[in-house]
């Protein structure tokens, strides 16, 4: 359903042994918006970045699917002080509609040479270190998703920088691919402890009154089954298991649940993203999401709300319980 198109919100992590926050709202040498989508001009992701690098920069962006595969690109670039506003269904180019994904904007070198003629060269296409006040990238943004049709506007998260990119084959900020972004410092450090809790709120009929997505996205493979518990608003427990089809990005639908049980209307999933899913691949680098950054959404729909709510999740590191 096009509401469901709407960004949630986001849940963050507690690194090994150390809090650290999820981040919204700072500046560094590049973002994350984990939830892009437009359904035409009516129906359509708005982002809106500021620079405050004390320098012209070149601003490179890409958009990946719900598989993190590449799939448009491009360069702007913002003059120091200056505000860019990015509509998706603008920029994103022809037979997009509908598709879901994520974008990384990337704020690329040049140093105080870059002019908004040649930023977007390729030799800067290399990421901004964080070094010097001259390097470093100082870009920071927001977002929303709006529907005209519904008369809706939601909060979208941004996910704070600085990156981390691989250091293999990830040198050229135009070629950016699957493998290519490793960490996103605001998003969640995931351990073998890492606990995220997320919120639900249905009526047990799909796509009718009360209805929850869950959106999680990551920059690891999260493909699987998880055996996740669910609670109800009476902390009654119950195990289930949470499918996620896609590699980074996952829209899931908790009123689809198998098993969970009838009377579980209104309450939260414990999630442990750092335990191997049922299904997941063995080996490789992104056989687990260990030591990488995942945020998961939930976006609410209620009668009694009058629009869609973005609520905000939690996190901590937790023994397995």
């Amino acid at each position: 359903m096009k509401k469901f198109a709407l960004a949630a919100v986001a849940a963050a992590a507690l690194s090994a042994g150390v809090a650290q926050a999820y981040t919204v709202g700072t500046f560094s040498n590049g973002l994350v918006v984990p939830n892009v989508i437009h359904n035409g001009a009516a129906s359509t992701t708005a982002i809106g970045l500021v620079n405050q690098s004390g320098r012209t920069i070149p601003v490179f962006w890409t958009w990946f699917d719900q598989e993190s595969n590449h799939g448009v690109d491009g360069c702007f670039a913002m003059t120091n002080k200056q505000y860019t506003g990015v509509n998706w269904s603008a920029v994103s180019g022809v037979g997009m509609e509908g598709k879901r994904g994520y974008m990384v904007f990337a704020v690329g070198t040049g140093g105080t040479t870059a002019t908004a003629a040649n930023a977007c060269n390729v030799a800067n296409a290399v990421l901004a270190d964080q070094t010097s006040a001259a390097t470093s990238g100082q870009l920071a943004g927001n977002a929303f998703f709006v529907d005209i049709a519904s008369k809706s506007v939601a909060f979208t998260p941004v996910i704070d920088g600085p990156l981390t990119l691989t250091t293999t084959g990830a040198a050229n900020l135009t070629t950016l691919g699957a493998d290519s972004l490793v960490k996103v410092a605001g998003g969640a450090d995931v351990a073998a402890t890492t606990q995220v809790s997320m919120r639900y709120f249905i009526d047990g009929t799909v796509n009718s009154g009360n209805d929850t997505r869950i959106a999680v996205w990551s920059t690891g493979n999260q493909k699987g089954t998880h055996t996740v518990n669910i609670y109800d608003n009476a902390q009654n427990r119950q195990s289930v298991n949470f499918p996620l089809a896609e590699s980074e990005l996952s829209w899931f639908d908790p009123e689809t649940i198998a098993g969970r049980p009838a009377a579980f209307l209104d309450g939260i999933i414990e999630w442990n993203p750092g335990v191997l899913p049922s299904g997941a691949p063995t080996s490789g680098a992104l056989a687990t999401l260990a030591n990488g950054s995942v945020v998961s959404f939930s976006t609410i729909i209620a009668p009694s709300f009058g629009a869609v709510q973005t609520l905000l999740g939690a996190h901590r590191l937790a023994n397995a319980n």
